[in-house]
C-alpha cells in the first residue's frame, strides 16, 4: 500500500483516481489545488504526487518548481493532463516530471501505470 496525493481541480477526475486506486489498497488524499500542497506533502510525506498541469491560480509547472524548491526530497511527481499535444510530455520531463499521464485515464490500466512509477 502506497500513499498518492492528488492534486486535482476536477471533482469527478478526483472521484474516479481515488476509487480506482483505493481499490487497489492505496492510500489517497486530494488536493483541488495548489493552496496547502507543500504543507500536505511535508506532513502526509505520500509515497508519490500525481499532479494535474491545468489547475487554477498556479499550474502544475509552478507547483512542481515550488515542491522542488521547499522540499529537500520528493517522492515521484506525476504530470496528469487532458491536453496532450504533440512535444506536451517532452516539456513535463524537461520541466522535472517523473512521469506524465494522459486523461481521460483508461480505468482497466490506470492503477498499474501509477504503481509503475510508484516502484521506480
Amino acid at each position: 500500500m502506497a500513499k498518492i496525493l492528488i492534486v486535482e481541480d476536477n471533482a469527478d477526475n478526483m472521484k474516479l483516481f481515488r476509487a480506482v486506486l483505493t481499490l487497489r489498497g492505496h492510500a489517497v488524499t486530494g488536493l483541488p489545488g495548489g493552496e496547502g500542497l507543500v504543507d500536505t506533502v511535508a506532513g502526509e510525506r505520500p509515497d508519490m504526487i500525481l499532479l494535474d498541469i491545468q489547475l487554477p491560480g498556479a499550474d502544475g509547472y509552478q507547483l512542481l518548481a515550488l515542491l522542488r524548491g521547499a522540499l529537500p526530497a520528493l517522492p515521484p511527481v506525476v504530470a496528469l493532463t487532458a491536453h496532450a499535444m504533440s512535444g506536451d510530455r517532452e516539456r513535463a520531463l524537461a520541466a522535472g516530471f517523473d512521469g506524465y499521464l494522459t486523461k481521460p485515464i483508461d480505468v482497466a490500466t490506470f492503477g498499474e501505470t501509477v504503481e509503475a512509477f510508484i516502484h521506480r
